[in-house]
């Protein structure tokens, strides 16, 4: 039995979401500051090879707070303490990543979990600029990663999750995902990876 290839990746035709690398989730997560340090190895890659970038966050303005439901079981009970508010210093990017921000990155403050429920229509921007293949950094792994592999996928992009640039509050959740969940609709590869695997400009 032969072992699959992964695919290359087109630097023309890629982007790097750089997902909830925020204050308060960095705290909640074991190894989160070593993701983050893997997710700025992806980021000199992307400068490196001209790949699009862009910067999600999760943080509520006074509407989408009023606008979250009881019965939403994620959102509810964070949105009600203000947990979630816009403009507070922990639901902004962290300060590492939002100091290398470049005028072209695109900039996604999400309302619920997945990179696509934002009121920047990301997957519009994404297709205008010819772009088929998400490369997937962030926290957590059982929260944004998830949501965002699954609606990437059942639209048609090609996904590579970087394994150690993403971590979860519970690592049982990370290793099933990562290893069992996720090679059905993505390719799972460490960030020391993405250099071998860029086509030639």
């Amino acid at each position: 039995m032969t072992t699959p290839t992964v695919p290359t990746i087109d630097p023309a035709r890629a982007a790097l979401l750089l997902m909830d690398f925020q204050p308060a989730i960095l705290a909640a997560v074991p190894g989160g500051e070593q993701a983050l340090e893997r997710a700025h190895d992806a980021l000199a890659w992307a400068r490196e090879h001209d790949v699009q970038v862009a910067h999600v966050r999760v943080a509520l303005d006074e509407d989408d707070r009023a606008a979250v439901p009881a019965h939403n079981k994620a959102f509810s009970f964070a949105a009600s303490q203000g947990w979630l508010d816009d403009g507070l210093p922990h639901t902004d990017t962290h300060e590492s990543l939002t100091a290398l921000t470049r005028e072209d990155d695109i900039l996604v403050r999400k309302i619920r979990i997945s990179a696509f429920a934002s009121e920047t229509d990301l997957r519009v921007l994404l297709r205008e600029k010819g772009i088929d293949t998400l490369v997937l950094a962030g926290l957590s792994t059982g929260g944004v990663v998830l949501t965002t592999v699954r609606q990437a996928a059942d639209e048609d992009f090609r996904v590579f999750v970087l394994e150690d640039a993403t971590g979860d509050p519970d690592e049982e959740i990370h290793r099933v995902l990562t290893r069992k969940l996720f090679p059905q609709q993505a390719e799972v590869i460490a960030t020391g990876e993405l250099r071998g695997l860029t086509q030639p400009a």
